[in-house]
């Protein structure tokens, strides 16, 4: 197999794996139709009972040629400083959420990325698994 799953290291599948089974437990606990705010604490904590090292709103400044604009990003959370996950609570996910993710990757140079969005019936619905 030579997709590029198989590059991926076994550890960050491993969080990956993980990261979407705390989202699955923080909605089957919580449903849709709450504020992004709540469910990322709620995905953060759950992910910290699991023994794993989440940052939450960490700050990515954008450098273009000579200048770089400190603040201009924040990314929502960076699991174990491999995965990077956008947070959604939205009726439905449009092709600008995508990009904002990917363009996130990019930027700070995260190979995996999820975009996960809580407003949905079942989970399943609302998760995405992106990779550059």
């Amino acid at each position: 197999m030579t997709s590029q799953l198989a590059e991926l290291p076994r550890r960050t599948e491993a969080l990956a794996t993980e990261l979407v089974d705390a989202a699955y437990s923080v909605h089957s606990e919580l449903g849709p139709g709450l504020l992004e705010s709540i469910y990322e604490r709620c995905l953060c904590h759950e992910l910290s009972l699991r023994g794993i090292t989440v940052e939450q709103q960490v700050v990515l400044p954008i450098a273009y040629k000579d200048m770089v604009i400190d603040g201009a990003l924040r990314l929502d959370l960076i699991v174990d400083r491999q995965i990077i996950v956008e947070l959604k609570a939205v009726e439905k996910i449009i092709s600008v959420h995508r990009a904002q993710i990917l363009t996130y990757m990019k930027l700070a140079g995260y190979r995996l990325g999820f975009l996960i969005n809580f407003n949905v019936p079942m989970i399943k619905q609302g998760i995405e698994r992106l990779i550059l």
